[in-house]
C-alpha cells in the first residue's frame, strides 16, 4: 500500500477520531486507541467501524 502522506494526515478512526498508523505489510491503518485496524483494499482504506479487525485477531490481507 502507498497511501499519500496527505491521506493519512487527515484520516482518523471513525470510532475516536484518532490518529492511524500504516500496519507494518502497509495492508491495513491501525488505531492504537481503539486496538483496531481498518483494512486497506486495492489501497483504498475500508474505514468503516463494523470492518475494523482488533489488533490481536490482524493477519494482513487475505
Amino acid at each position: 500500500m502507498t497511501l499519500n502522506k496527505d491521506l493519512l494526515d487527515i484520516l482518523a478512526c471513525p470510532k475516536c477520531k484518532g490518529g492511524l498508523t500504516p500496519t507494518p505489510a502497509g495492508d491495513g491503518l491501525a488505531c492504537p486507541k481503539c486496538k483496531v485496524v481498518y483494512p486497506v483494499r486495492n489501497d483504498i482504506p475500508i474505514m468503516l467501524v463494523d470492518q475494523a479487525v482488533p489488533e490481536t485477531d490482524w493477519t494482513g490481507s487475505k
